[in-house]
């Protein structure tokens, strides 16, 4: 693909899904910072821009993955199952068994390597924090979310809220993402990179590994809501706001 200086990161993942592997693989956010341009986005994860843009320019015509396949116009019902199935569903998976594993390469590794304890206490935080995020999408917006998708479709008005505009939720979401956003980088720094030392055991080298991926499936968990189903939301939510209006009128 040739891609457009212009363009942000966002932009740019949600036209060709295959590039997020390109963003993962250079460290370059494409989740919470999306709505960075490309240049802003490379200068801030240290990557000349012109290894990125030579990096999509080289991107062929491959096959998708399922993981990225492109959700601009899947139903809500059908972008948040996917969401709370795939990505809820491996927090929940992957959050205890991280925090087991870590407390045993801690005992035994803790005092030679005190940047475990800092890791560990820093994952407690990130998992008690996306434990409280799920259970606010999953109880409260992402049902209403459906069910404006579904006045949207019949000709409803908009369903009634404990909140004056999705909006509201859709902010207090996007602020957990930063939080979590941030405990990642905290984690990555603290690890080097997720590099074990020399010599490291099968724990240390798979708590590093399962460190990792944990930081890779919510940088995609991330990118579907921030990028892709929050703003379908808010543009659905002003639709249906002005049609309603105008009815009054």
């Amino acid at each position: 693909m040739t891609p457009d200086v212009n363009q942000t990161i966002r932009e740019i993942a949600i036209n060709n899904p295959a590039t997020v592997r390109i963003f993962e693989t250079l460290g370059i956010d494409y989740c919470c910072g999306g709505k960075r341009p490309i240049a802003e986005a490379c200068a801030r994860a240290n990557v000349p821009l012109e290894t990125l843009m030579t990096a999509l320019a080289e991107l062929g015509p491959e096959s998708v993955s399922p993981e990225e396949k492109a959700w601009t116009a899947a139903p809500f019902r059908d972008l948040i199952g996917h969401i709370i199935s795939r990505h809820h569903g491996y927090v929940r998976q992957e959050g205890p068994r991280l925090e087991a594993l870590l407390d045993k390469v801690v005992n035994r590794h803790g005092t030679d390597h005190p940047e475990l304890l800092s890791i560990r206490d820093v994952f407690l935080a990130l998992n008690q924090e996306l434990t409280a995020h799920m259970f606010k999408e999953e109880h409260v917006l992402f049902p209403f979310l459906q069910q404006m998708e579904a006045a949207s479709r019949s000709g409803e008005p908009m369903p009634a809220a404990c909140f004056d505009s999705v909006g509201t939720p859709i902010a207090r979401m996007l602020a957990d993402h930063d939080d979590a956003g941030e405990l990642l980088a905290k984690i990555r720094a603290l690890s080097g990179d997720f590099q074990a030392p020399a010599g490291a055991c099968r724990s240390y080298l798979g708590l590093y590994h399962g460190l990792q991926e944990f930081e890779r499936d919510l940088h995609m968990h991330v990118h579907l809501e921030n990028n892709i189903l929050f703003p379908r939301a808010l543009e659905m939510d002003q639709m249906l706001r002005q049609e309603s209006a105008y009815v009054t009128h």
